[in-house]
């Protein structure tokens, strides 16, 4: 069964090809064959159904490979390049869900710490879970070393 930003994303593939986008149809397209492999990957394999934050995790490795793109263009002189993975990420962050503040991340992180976890991993496995699919893995650990940087 499709989740909601699933069915957001074909709906939008559909306006991208009537418009005759094309960069919106590729990136679009390519994107939705990621979503489809993880939902084939999580039906038949794991045998449960698809979760909005899995196809939220799809679109947020997808920004993060734009990212690193972006580096690497800029690196080697090629800012067209560069500038064609910065608009894709813009697109592509329309269909995340609103930002977390900081503030509740950090509540999260120092009611962990409280508990007696002061390893950074440790901290992060709670933490993350909570936040699956609202925030950037880094974003979390950023605080998570701020805050056990605290500690010292």
């Amino acid at each position: 069964m499709p989740t909601e930003t699933h069915t957001r994303l074909n709906g939008d593939l559909i306006v991208a090809r009537k418009a005759q986008d094309k960069p919106l149809l590729l990136l679009l397209g390519m994107v939705i064959a990621e979503v489809k492999e993880r939902v084939r990957v999580i039906e038949n394999e794991e045998k449960r159904e698809v979760q909005d934050a899995e196809v939220i995790e799809v679109l947020r490795k997808g920004i993060k490979k734009r990212r690193d793109s972006v580096e690497q263009y800029s690196a080697a002189n090629r800012p067209e390049l560069a500038q064609k993975e910065r608009d894709e990420i813009v697109l592509l962050e329309l269909y995340l869900p609103v930002a977390i503040d900081p503030a509740v991340i950090r509540s999260a992180v120092i009611e962990v710490i409280a508990s007696g976890v002061t390893a950074m991993g440790q901290v992060m496995g709670q933490v993350l879970p909570r936040f699956k699919g609202q925030v950037e893995g880094s974003v979390v650990n950023a605080i998570v070393r701020e805050e056990l940087a605290k500690l010292v």
